[in-house]
């Protein structure tokens, strides 16, 4: 494994999650921040590298554009609020990056738009292309639009999401929190742990706490963490400070480091295994899960039974017959095809439909531990 100082002078693709709270002082939007912000990035982009923000506040923006201090209490009020903050805050963005001639592309996700693999490519093509042509991603969680259960939870989740979408070679969360502390960070005997290796031991010291404005506490910026580390993607969580980025990329003890894992998932089975929204469910016997632990393809006769309406290419979930789903999976045969030919043998499934495939290819599959 590289260290941590190697890790950070490869980083060429950084993808830079602000907080709320990180944009916000004193009730409004943090001007100065942003604009030494931007004055960072230019410094950055004139070493080649690559920046792509994420960036929280859309709500916030809408309270202090508004002139209102109280945090809204339904998902409608939220929407509301989200939408006059996004066009507000990009608006700040846009007027500051451009002193600087950057050029900003602004782009509003949803955990529903990312479901569909089609989309979950369109999206990347999208912020690829924008790097492509000089211009810097700002993404948001599209909150005017998302309900409760297609939302990311908060901004650390999608900024995990899409450093790991960008093929990101460095994550960084600016947040109040400034970095995992082995307590209350109010507490004077609380230290910062300025290096992580292992995130699953380091869950025992974060806490869930929220701030005003913020949904995440740091238990959720490690479990986003997580995401990005598995896939081979360091994280650094910093606090808010003057040149905070270009103090991290040159090996300030500066927040937590936490190192990515050796092993890294690919990255369509990382969306299979996070992201696809299945539209049915396959129904699998004892010798088939079996098989499937043990990195086979899923065939028809290991099928006892199937759910749901569903079309070629479509993920599935896979059932075992304790009623346990252990994986999901890209099937090769739509849902009446599957009831012809569930439990047959292949030369059985040839004589019936002219052709044989697997069910779902080992390579289109992921198995839950």
């Amino acid at each position: 494994m590289l260290n941590k100082k190697e890790l950070l002078n490869k980083a060429k693709r950084i993808v830079i999650k602000l907080g709320s709270q990180i944009i916000a002082s004193d009730e409004k939007i943090d001007e100065n921040f942003i604009e030494n912000l931007a004055k960072e990035i230019k410094a950055l982009k004139d070493r080649e590298k690559e920046i792509i923000l994420v960036s929280s506040g859309a709500v916030l923006s809408g309270l202090i554009k508004l002139g209102l201090n109280t945090k809204p209490k339904t998902i409608t009020e939220k929407q509301a609020l989200a939408s006059v903050g996004q066009a507000y805050l990009i608006q700040i963005y846009d007027k500051i990056f451009s002193k600087k001639n950057l050029n900003i592309g602004q782009i509003l996700l949803t955990i529903e738009g990312l479901q569909e693999r089609k989309r979950y490519i369109l999206a990347k093509n999208t912020i690829m292309k924008l790097l492509e042509m000089d211009i810097i991603p700002i993404i948001n969680e599209n909150d005017t639009v998302g309900v409760e259960e297609i939302v990311f939870g908060d901004n650390d989740f999608l900024a995990s999401h899409v450093s790991v979408l960008t093929d990101a070679d460095l994550l960084i969360i600016l947040s109040t929190a400034g970095g995992l502390y082995t307590s209350d960070p109010t507490d004077e005997n609380s230290k910062l742990i300025t290096e992580i290796k292992d995130i699953k031991e380091a869950l025992k010291y974060a806490g869930s706490s929220k701030s005003k404005y913020g949904t995440g506490g740091m238990r959720s910026k490690l479990e986003a963490s997580q995401l990005a580390t598995v896939n081979g993607i360091p994280v650094v969580i910093a606090s808010k400070k003057e040149n905070v980025i270009s103090s991290i990329l040159e090996g300030e003890e500066i927040g937590t480091f936490i190192y990515p894992q050796n092993r890294k998932v690919s990255k369509k089975k990382n969306w299979l295994k996070i992201l696809s929204a299945p539209k049915g469910k396959v129904i699998v016997d004892r010798g088939a899960e079996k098989a499937l632990r043990e990195g086979m393809s899923l065939l028809p006769i290991g099928i006892r039974d199937i759910e749901g309406i569903f079309n070629k290419k479509d993920v599935v979930a896979i059932e075992n017959l304790d009623g346990k789903i252990i994986g999901k999976g890209v099937v090769n045969y739509n849902y009446k095809d599957l009831k012809k030919i569930k439990g047959l043998k292949s030369n059985e499934v040839e004589k019936l439909l002219g052709k044989f495939t697997e069910v779902i290819h080992r390579d289109n599959l992921v198995i839950f531990e």
